[in-house]
């Protein structure tokens, strides 16, 4: 990649999506170059990691085509990015190049009888929003609901609704029309398991575009918010609730420290270990006598769409935003499952300095995430052998690679990448154990 030929791609996308669609200021590019990364402290000592040449922003799903189609003939590496709520360097150009900004292609072209089809910048809330409009509801959001449903089918994986539907390659997705670095790139539509190839892979085979993904009835959701003088008393709860009939669309518990560094809610009183969850009317009795049984108490319960969204936002990597917010340069976690977390709490605890568990629950299994006072990245690592002897299963988040069938996406990588353009950098075979590596 030459400066020529950056300039030569900036005078064709300017032809092609019009000038006020590209820019090569620096602020703009930027602002186009980080993502969430800080969360990890591991990665915050290594950035910046990458700064963009040129930023596009297309405004449909064909015109990304045609934006990647130009950036392949003139050699230029291609980051697509949505929202930026990734907190891994996911979407940071670390070849440069140019940075596809897909937040204005957010048409919804459709709401059918169980599903809904939108272009790649659509918001996760927006689709939500129209598939309530006609009685629906989409399976799972992430926990950051303004994320784009391209951002959230490349680099998430579960959210709100996961305890019933699991991660979003478990059917969520129906069809996708993808783009391949190619020169004469176009919308290539696939369905059923040839989609999945695509979900998880943060773009380095192929670009979602445009996404259909499954709806259901919708349901008349209420937010409950519970507390206990014990968070094991509050841990004693998570696979029960999981088993309430209709499932939960989400449960999560904290220990005072994360429930102390949350928004200031009546529900989440002070210096007490929170139980949130978004429950079914129908199970608010039994969920009640749940949390009575267990030594808790019900603060609140409280229905409309916004109370989802509020609880949403308090669950996943979010608590640890919220540490974070609360004392800086502190803590970091690390993503952890298994009955272990419930069954053997004092342990898991005791891997990290100042360890403690924001928990809840997916397909029926306790998850979390183990936060810990930061020392070093090496310290990070050598908790790894001991989660494991726990009989804990973990994900180290502080890198930036592919870990989701990395070796199925490097084989259709090798036809729909063939030079290597998209999201250089994040696609390896093997990635070393203190930067990636998973346990399940």
């Amino acid at each position: 990649m030459t400066d020529t030929a950056i300039a030569a791609l900036e005078a064709e996308l300017r032809e092609l999506l019009g000038d006020r669609a590209v820019t090569v200021e620096l602020a703009a590019r930027e602002r186009a170059s980080i993502d969430g990364a800080k969360l990890s402290p591991v990665i915050r000592e290594q950035l910046p990691l990458g700064l963009a040449d040129l930023v596009a922003s297309p405004t449909t799903a064909e015109e990304i085509a045609l934006a990647v189609g130009a950036a392949v003939r003139h050699g230029v590496p291609i980051t697509p990015r949505g929202k930026g709520t990734g907190n891994y360097g996911q979407a940071i150009p670390m070849s440069g190049g140019l940075v596809l900004d897909l937040t204005k292609a957010r048409a919804i072209t459709e709401v059918g009888d169980g599903f809904i089809t939108a272009e790649a910048g659509a918001t996760m809330v927006a689709l939500e929003q129209a598939a309530n409009k006609a009685e629906q509801q989409i399976l799972m959001y992430p926990s950051t609901a303004q994320s784009t449903l391209g951002g959230f089918l490349s680099g998430g994986s579960g959210g709100t609704g996961s305890i019933k539907h699991g991660s979003n390659s478990n059917g969520f997705v129906l069809a996708l029309d993808v783009v391949h670095a190619v020169p004469d790139a176009r919308l290539v539509h696939v369905e059923g398991e040839e989609a999945q190839a695509y979900v998880h892979n943060y773009g380095t085979a192929g670009i979602i575009a445009r996404a259909t993904v499954r709806l259901e009835p919708l349901q008349d959701w209420q937010g409950f918010f519970a507390s206990f003088d014990r968070f094991e008393d509050a841990l004693s709860l998570i696979r029960p609730f999981a088993d309430l009939d209709p499932t939960p669309r989400l449960v999560s518990a904290d220990l005072p420290t994360l429930a102390n560094a949350l928004p200031d809610d009546p529900g989440i009183p002070a210096d007490r270990s929170s139980l949130r969850a978004i429950l079914d009317p129908a199970t608010i009795e039994e969920a009640t006598a749940l949390v009575i049984a267990a030594g808790g108490r019900v603060d609140d319960i409280r229905g409309g769409p916004q109370t989802s969204m509020k609880i949403s936002m308090m669950s996943y990597n979010h608590p640890i935003e919220w540490l974070q917010k609360a004392y800086p340069d502190r803590y970091f976690h690390v993503e952890v499952s298994g009955d272990a977390l419930v069954d053997r709490i004092d342990e898991v605890h005791a891997v990290y300095e100042g360890g403690m568990l924001h928990i809840e629950s997916q397909h029926g299994r306790p998850i979390g995430m183990l936060a810990g006072v930061y020392t070093s990245a090496e310290d990070v690592y050598a908790g790894f052998d001991k989660l494991t002897a726990l009989g804990v299963g973990f994900h180290n988040p502080h890198q930036w690679f592919v870990d989701f069938e990395p070796a199925r996406t490097a084989a259709l990588a090798a036809t729909t990448d063939p030079n290597h353009l998209l999201n250089p950098g994040k696609l390896v075979t093997e990635a070393p154990l203190t930067t990636g590596g998973k346990v399940s």
